[in-house]
């Protein structure tokens, strides 16, 4: 394993910082575009019908969407900011998958209107959209949430409707007798960072019993299902021990183990003059996790009184969310110099939570020196805050090895520009305020 990281795909850091700032997000095209593509593959190689929805929430930089969408991927929102920055990346709406617990109304009409692929979360939306569809006198296809315990991972009873309770089906009915809606998918999403493929079979399984359950009770097709996403990236999560090359499944192991399963569910369904459903992947963080790194500057150094050294970078939680719960991978530009010992990386923050690394071994580090920390593809810039910072640039190696800006450095103004000031207050410190 290299002990440094100069570059990203063949273009130097040092000068990207000196002409950009630090900190700086900085995303490589080729890695992203081949992440896609081997999900793609490992899939469409054991399943005839597959679709990727690109999950919006995990990175919504314009740029990292429309690279996704290039190579095929549908957009996967769960709110109306979402659905509306996909519209606005020229994604139409028969391309968008709509998830999410809230769907207000405007919005929820625009994606009929345009043939948006509507999933249910609870009766009450399932009401709303039925009014919605009947003032349109439009049929509406939706399909549903589910929720179940695939005994491998903790049921997300927060969203969509349990089949064991029995709520799932009562909502199955409850579309099968209405007007205005028709019962056309099932979705499910596990959990997050699953590194059991275990869980993604047995969800599998469950899904294609409620499919063949709901079929024939209620007479109708069910085209698609959608297991959501969850699978892991190469970080470690705090508290595993081993590294995630050992523990981490690939593309081909998660393909296996779900489309194994859904083979082995819908083998009478040819039989029976039935099509297969396409299986609908919502893949966010194993696919842009690692194609962005974040480069952070040492901007002070302290010897903890334990003995251990401290460096204060310029990046902290406030950008770098993930380092909540993810123990990122450090590395210095320029190879390293000195003997390694037990480092804390602060970020610049003043709040004691923000730590970047609880505990590293690194070299002895000095201010202006800069260290990559990945992967961060994932979650950063959407969970990302201006507290106490302005937030960073963002820019990518093209696969022709150009440099472009994703996303300008903030400034005052983008943070102040839409405040308003009562006349009475633009004074800061009227005459014969006592010193």
């Amino acid at each position: 394993m290299n002990d440094c990281l100069p570059d990203i795909d063949g273009v130097e850091i040092a000068p990207l910082l000196e002409q950009c700032g630090s900190p700086l997000f900085i995303v490589s095209e080729k890695t992203l575009r081949e992440n896609v593509r081997r999900l793609r593959r490992a899939f469409a190689a054991r399943w005839p019908r597959v679709r990727h929805g690109w999950s919006y929430k995990t990175n919504y930089l314009g740029a990292i969407c429309n690279i996704l969408h290039q190579e095929g991927s549908w957009a996967e929102v769960v709110s109306e900011f979402e659905y509306r920055k996909a519209r606005a990346n020229g994604v139409p709406g028969s391309r968008i998958i709509f998830n999410g617990p809230w769907k207000p109304a405007g919005i929820l009409e625009q994606a009929v209107r345009e043939g948006a692929i509507i999933h249910l979360d609870h009766l009450d939306e399932l009401h709303a959209l039925e009014q919605i569809a009947g003032k349109l006198g439009k049929q509406t296809p939706v399909g549903i949430r589910l929720n179940f315990d695939t005994g491998y991972t903790d049921s997300q009873t927060r969203f969509g409707f349990n089949i064991e309770s029995g709520a799932a089906g009562d909502a199955v009915q409850r579309i099968a007798a209405s007007r205005w809606l028709k019962l056309t998918g099932l979705h499910s999403h596990i959990g997050t960072f699953v590194l059991d493929v275990r869980a993604y079979a047995a969800q599998m399984r469950i899904m294609a019993g409620f499919m063949e359950e709901v079929e024939r009770d209620t007479g109708c097709t069910i085209e698609y299902l959608d297991i959501g996403g969850g699978f892991a990236s190469s970080n470690v999560r705090q508290g595993l021990s081993l590294p995630p090359g050992q523990v981490m499944p690939d593309f081909e192991q998660y393909a296996e183990a779900i489309c194994g399963a859904l083979t082995e569910a819908t083998r009478g369904r040819s039989a029976a003059g039935k099509p297969l459903p396409v299986l609908v992947l919502e893949t966010g963080r194993a696919i842009v996790d690692d194609a962005e790194t974040l480069v952070a500057t040492v901007v002070g150094g302290k010897q903890l009184p334990d003995g251990r050294r401290a460096a204060i970078l310029d990046a902290g939680v406030n950008i770098l969310f993930t380092a909540l719960w993810y123990n990122h991978e450090v590395k210095p530009l320029r190879p390293p110099d000195g003997i390694a010992g037990d480092t804390v990386l602060y970020g610049p923050l003043c709040m004691n939570m923000d730590v970047v690394r609880a505990s590293i071994m690194l070299p002895p580090l000095h201010v202006g020196e800069s260290l990559a920390i990945r992967p961060v593809g994932a979650y950063n810039n959407t969970h990302w805050m201006q507290f106490g910072q302005l937030r960073p640039a963002v820019v990518m190696v093209t696969q022709s090895g150009r440099v472009e800006v994703l996303r300008a450095a903030e400034q005052l103004n983008d943070v102040s520009g839409l405040e308003e000031m009562p006349d009475a207050l633009r004074q800061p410190f009227p005459q014969g305020l006592p010193e």
